[in-house]
């Protein structure tokens, strides 16, 4: 195989990397420098800062944000499963993309379970109240 496989993702690499730096170059010369006191404060949403950045959190921000990346990360498993459900579904071979075999329940019965899964644990989590902000 040798290095000519990897050519065309180093030359992705370098174009993107030549790209960033020509962008932030080109910003860097066409920007106005006026620097004022209302520039240099602290900005975020448009809101005056108020209070210490480090108070607490109430526990149902930290559960609701562990529940958002469990659901995130059931998406990027639907991914590969969708890339791979042909596959996982027919039980003879595949011919450009055609079971020539019979299909089969695995591929769809699989991600079933796996929805089933989820589905039962925000069940439980929305019984239990964790998705009320009070």
């Amino acid at each position: 195989m040798g290095l000519q496989a990897y050519l065309p993702i180093l030359m992705l690499m370098g174009f993107v990397l030549l790209n960033a730096a020509i962008i932030i170059g080109l910003s860097q010369w066409a920007m106005q420098r006026r620097p004022s006191v209302v520039k240099s404060e602290a900005y975020e949403s448009g809101i005056p800062v108020v209070g210490d950045a480090r108070e607490r959190f109430s526990v149902k921000f930290y559960l609701v944000a562990m529940l958002f990346i469990v659901f995130d990360i059931e998406t990027v498993f639907l991914i590969p499963w969708g890339t791979a459900f042909r596959r996982l579904s027919c039980s003879g071979t595949l011919v450009d993309g055609v079971c020539n075999g019979a299909t089969s329940f695995f591929g769809l019965g699989e991600m079933l379970v796996f929805m089933a899964i989820l589905a039962v644990g925000l069940t439980y989590v929305w019984r239990k109240g964790a998705l009320q902000w009070d």
